[in-house]
């Protein structure tokens, strides 16, 4: 849900797009359309037959305006029937107590019939430690313990005393429990942290690489979350994983750049406009993926500042498969191959793009594209995935 109306020189005069961009660009009377635009984008997908919709969570820009993505899910849980509801997710370490997760997430899965995917992510080091204060160093030990309060108190069968390290309570009982048994579908977003590879399969969560750079980029990333699976013995169920791609679809090759070309360069030159002190604060990187010489998807947005960048350079390096249903098809299924992905996720709203463009790029993937898609690994069970 980005902020579709910064100025055109707002690259030339905010040094970034997130944490400090002056309040005065942010009109909320245009907000309360804007948001209404965003949620009927998202209930027309569902209609369309799309297995999920997602939303989640920043704090303090115009590259997304969800501070609250559990808002949002309520209105989805009310406004459709049987698509997923994917909150991806509740930044653990920025509630406290966890305990609140817990709650709004099992309210969730009760509105909704036992259709919530629960995400966790660490969360940006913008939202964590430059707009909510917290220390990096220690921030990724705390989201962790979170994580462990909010499934042990989905679990319980009565109330229980926690005394971790960062939350101390002595009685844990959140009301209402979810419906799903033991807990609703765990993701773990990730955006290249090498240490989350080791801590999803362990925990039989789900990772799913969020790319800003598309299928070339996370090649690296998803082949060591692979080597991870082979060395921890576990099989390559597809399902285990998820990515996300940039979409444009449209009746030829041409058209796509007419139609999606002006709001791919919104997002990259205004919504991942970053300033690179944020990006990346003492800490907030492990050792190890350091070692390995990964780059994190925020970093690497706040490096890459290319004000020549062209519709061209946006195809030709995977950020945005875009083009006739067949060359969309194509491309993903040579994606989800490579990759070994079982959940797709597509952004077919990106940047500047309105209602229409978004409703119509929504459609000719559904129509065209989905089919062809949907069951391409219908030999494996995808045990991350709501069954109601």
């Amino acid at each position: 849900m980005p902020w579709p109306h910064l100025p055109d020189d707002f690259r030339e005069t905010h040094r970034s797009v997130w944490v400090d961009p002056p309040p005065s660009l942010y009109d909320p009377v245009r907000g309360h359309g804007v948001y209404h635009e965003y949620l009927d984008e998202l209930v027309h997908a569902a209609s369309l037959g799309f297995d999920g919709v997602c939303v989640n969570e920043h704090h303090q820009n115009a590259y997304g305006l969800m501070p609250s993505p559990n808002l949002m899910a309520s209105i989805l849980a009310r406004e459709t029937e049987n698509a997923k509801i994917v909150v991806m997710g509740n930044s653990v370490a920025l509630y406290n107590p966890p305990t609140r997760i817990a709650e709004e997430f099992a309210m969730l899965d009760v509105l909704s019939g036992g259709r919530l995917v629960a995400g966790f992510p660490v969360g940006t080091p913008m939202d964590t430690t430059y707009c909510y204060g917290e220390t990096p160093a220690t921030l990724r030990d705390k989201y962790r313990e979170g994580v462990e309060l909010i499934l042990r108190a989905w679990q319980a069968e009565e109330a229980f005393a926690f005394n971790g390290k960062y939350t101390q309570l002595r009685y844990v009982n959140p009301w209402p429990r979810p419906i799903q048994k033991p807990y609703p579908p765990v993701w773990i977003p990730g955006g290249g942290s090498v240490e989350t590879w080791e801590w999803c399969i362990d925990n039989d969560f789900l990772y799913a690489y969020l790319s800003y750079f598309g299928y070339e980029s996370g090649k690296r990333v998803m082949d060591g979350f692979w080597e991870t699976a082979d060395q921890k013995g576990v099989d390559r169920n597809p399902y285990r994983a998820g990515f996300l791609q940039f979409v444009g679809v449209a009746d030829s090759d041409a058209q796509a750049e007419e139609l999606y070309a002006e709001h791919a360069l919104y997002f990259y030159n205004r919504c991942l406009h970053l300033f690179p002190g944020f990006a990346n604060p003492p800490g907030y990187t492990s050792l190890e993926t350091m070692k390995r010489g990964i780059i994190g998807q925020v970093q690497a947005a706040a490096q890459i500042r290319d004000p020549n960048l062209t519709w061209k350079d946006i195809v030709d390096r995977g950020y945005v498969v875009a083009g006739s249903p067949s060359t969309v098809v194509d491309r993903l299924l040579e994606i989800v191959d490579n990759l070994n992905v079982g959940h797709l996720m597509v952004l077919l709203q990106f940047g500047s793009m309105g209602r229409e463009a978004t409703m119509g790029n929504s459609e000719r993937f559904a129509a065209d594209v989905l089919p062809k898609l949907r069951d391409h690994f219908g030999d494996w069970e995808d045990k991350w995935w709501p069954a109601g």
